[in-house]
């Protein structure tokens, strides 16, 4: 087992090489508080006084310090050309490997000149390590971290959360599952109160990875000893408790040499503690921790050899993601080009190697935007959205013209339909706009293979955005161009012959006979009927028979008054007729007669507006009965209804011809929007989508394969120089570590 340990060291050199913190190596951590002797235990162990020494903070980086067991016919590390091979000790700085430190207070004052590089001279600290190797013939095999005490009160430069920034720290390292916590307590102080054991406990609570080390028995107060301590029976350690005696200050200040302190204290110990001598004192806190790191290390390795494996397989899969370095840069581009090109485009397919899980992308965001969002846009337009009753009956006059129509006029169909038609123009552009900007963001979803090139090569990364850019919005006009044409198709020709169509035209005739039987009329039909026929009679002979009279022009004035002035009560309609009456000079003569028979006829009734209508057609049909005298001059200038869309209640015949005006545009609506949902798709998908996959991989080709531009398209970022390298350095540190830990037999283990 003695072998283990060198095995670490040499594991701890490797990956030391490289600031890995991956790999958590068994080694011994030193923790305690300020002034509490640990730095005196360190040089204990080494027999040599090398660490910085003074009143208050002192240790202010860690030391990853490992003693190495170096006799005088080791081979391996003592070698002529470093003059170590008649050296009893040296020292090596990870810094600086190629000097070698004889004098140990060289080591001392190296130690102190990089903690001042980094930490500042005065009281600040750092979390880099210093790491240093000792060569010795009388120490054992260890490797042991020294930390920066526990403090409180921040003190020179140290900011004033400089406790919770050495807990963080010393949390850092002994969280290592696989690290040896030594704490160290001063004999003179409550055990109980013990900062060290405290912290200790949050990260090892069962304590199967925690030593105590009781330091200063030496001073403590006359009449009291730590026999209680020592044996546990104060607060119990599972790994043990060794009391140690170190030098006192005014030692070191007169130079006390380590073997002679070594002499004092095993004396102190045989006169103090007779009977715990054996088992207390620096030698055995040696052997102790020289045992324990190599039963730990033991038990740490085969999880060591597992993680190892894990990293080293994690680390070339990232050196092989980030590339090799360009021998031929115009292969190099083209190759980049063509997968670039080739992943672009199985993003639209679907065939990406890394298919998106989290959300659409390519060809299914295209899918989804054509019958989803496209589709549910067209299918919530209603045909007759923003036509109302009135507009449909505005479109059938003026299709009439000067002439009544005895049927509905397909003018106004047409008229109508195509202003609904042309609703479908707008969301049809837009559906271009979504699957333009889903084709641009398909460049960041071409695979985590092509990602890895355009971060290698920022440069190459931008050209080709800008040039699938540039193609993107070259089609774009062209496209939008072809929807706005589909649209313009169906305005241009409203073809009523369509067989869908015509099936709703044959059904016409009887909607309306159906419409007819169901109804029930609650006015006279003249009042209703936007087609007034003639009245006929038969004139006493000897008379000319007149189809109208100057009263039935009035009449029907008055009728027109009714309907479409906004009135709400008979004196309301009756200041109406005498306005409108003073107006006209045809008429002026008859209002005031008119006004009297409808008054006579009302009686009481003067908020009965409904009656009239009735009152209007009976002054009608009385006076159709009593023409007989020469007809007054036609009105050619009758009064022309201007735009008004208050409300009125439509007759029955005008009902039923917005019902069939309503019933075509409907149907012919439904057959545009459908062949416009299955056509802007497949518009869309053959001037643009299929047009960039097609071309795409020429339009990179003609644009950036070029000679002169292979060198600087192919500059790489020196970010991904920086991390190849370092992960080209981790992968050769792992490999080296693999192979030193496949030299271990199993009997080295026993």
């Amino acid at each position: 087992m003695e072998a283990l340990i060198p095995v670490i060291n040499k594991l701890q050199d490797v990956f030391n090489t490289v600031g890995s913190d991956a790999i958590h190596l068994p080694q011994i951590v030193v923790l305690g508080s300020q002034s509490s002797g640990k730095s005196s235990v360190i040089e204990s162990l080494v027999g040599k006084s090398f660490l910085p020494r003074g009143t208050g903070i002192v240790t202010r980086r860690p030391l990853i310090l490992q003693l190495v067991y170096c006799p005088k016919e080791d081979r391996e590390h003592r070698k002529a050309a470093d003059g170590t091979m008649d050296l009893d000790d040296w020292g090596v700085f990870l810094h600086d490997k190629g000097k070698i430190f004889k004098d140990f207070n060289e080591i001392r004052q190296e130690i102190e000149n990089e903690t001042n590089k980094l930490a500042g001279d005065n009281k600040g600290i750092c979390p880099e390590p210093i790491n240093l190797k000792i060569f010795s013939i009388k120490v054992v095999n260890l490797t042991l971290v020294d930390l920066p005490g526990i403090t409180k009160v921040p003190v020179g430069d140290q900011p004033e959360d400089i406790e919770l920034q050495i807990r963080e720290l010393l949390l850092k390292y002994i969280s290592n599952p696989n690290s040896i916590i030594l704490a160290v307590i001063t004999a003179n102080t409550d055990m109980a109160t013990s900062e060290s054991l405290s912290i200790a406990k949050q990260v090892d609570p069962d304590g199967r990875r925690t030593l105590a080390v009781v330091t200063k028995l030496d001073l403590m107060d006359a009449g009291t000893d730590a026999q209680e301590i020592l044996c546990g029976r104060v607060i119990p350690v599972k790994l043990g408790i060794i009391g140690v005696v170190n030098r006192s200050q005014q030692d070191i200040m007169n130079n006390k040499s380590i073997k002679e302190s070594l002499k004092d204290e095993a004396t102190f110990l045989q006169t103090k503690y007779p009977t715990l001598a054996t088992i207390n004192g620096t030698p055995y806190l040696a052997k102790t921790l020289n045992r324990l790191l190599m039963h730990h290390i033991r038990d740490c390795l085969p999880d060591l050899k597992t993680r190892v494996n894990l990293r080293m397989a994690q680390f070339q899969s990232l050196l092989s993601s980030y590339g090799e370095d360009i021998s031929d840069k115009s292969k190099t581009l083209l190759q980049i080009i063509t997968k670039f090109a080739s992943a672009y485009c199985s993003t639209i397919e679907g065939t990406a190697r890394n298919i998106e899980t989290t959300e659409l992308c390519g060809g299914a965001r295209i899918c989804y935007i054509f019958h989803e969002t496209f589709g549910r846009t067209l299918d919530s337009i209603h045909p007759l959205a923003g036509l109302t009753k009135m507009d449909i009956l505005t479109a059938i006059r003026n299709a009439n013209g000067p002439r009544p129509a005895l049927f509905v006029p397909e003018v106004s169909f047409e008229l109508l339909v195509k202003r609904q038609i042309r609703r479908l123009g707008e969301p049809s552009l837009r559906c271009v706009e979504l699957i333009h900007e889903e084709m641009q963001r398909i460049i960041q979803h071409c695979g985590s293979e092509v990602q890895q090139e355009m971060l290698r090569f920022p440069k190459l990364y931008e050209k080709i955005v800008d040039v699938v850019t540039q193609l993107l919005r070259r089609r774009l006009p062209t496209t939008n161009s072809m929807v706005e044409n589909l649209v313009a198709i169906e305005l241009a020709y409203i073809n009523t012959k369509h067989p869908d169509f015509s099936k709703e035209i044959s059904m016409v005739p009887s909607i309306i006979k159906s419409n007819e039987n169901s109804s029930k009329p609650t006015r006279p039909k003249s009042m209703f009927s936007n087609k007034h026929q003639p009245v006929q009679f038969v004139e006493p002979k000897g008379m000319i028979a007149q189809p109208k009279t100057s009263i039935h022009e009035q009449a029907d004035f008055f009728e027109y008054l009714f309907r479409m002035l906004p009135v709400s009560s008979y004196n309301d309609f009756m200041n109406a007729v005498q306005s409108r009456s003073s107006s006209n000079p045809h008429l002026n003569d008859d209002a005031t007669s008119w006004v009297t028979t409808l008054t006579q006829q009302n009686g009481d009734r003067e908020n009965d507006l409904d009656y009239v209508p009735n009152a209007i057609d009976n002054v009608r049909n009385d006076t159709e009965k009593s023409v007989l005298s020469p007809v007054k001059p036609v009105n050619l200038l009758p009064s022309v209804p201007i735009n008004n869309n208050s409300y009125r209640k439509l007759s029955e015949n005008e009902e039923h011809d917005c019902e069939i005006i309503e019933r075509l545009i409907k149907t012919y609506f439904y057959i545009v929007r459908k062949s416009i949902q299955d056509s802007v798709p497949k518009a869309v998908m053959h001037f643009l989508v299929n047009y960039v996959k097609d071309n795409l991989q020429s339009e990179l080709v003609t644009h950036l394969y070029k000679a002169d531009n292979a060198d600087q398209l192919l500059d790489e970022s020196e970010h991904i120089a920086q991390r190849r390298k370092e992960a080209a350095d981790m992968l050769k540190a792992l490999q080296r570590a693999a192979h030193i830990i496949s030299e271990i037999r199993e009997t080295h283990m026993w």
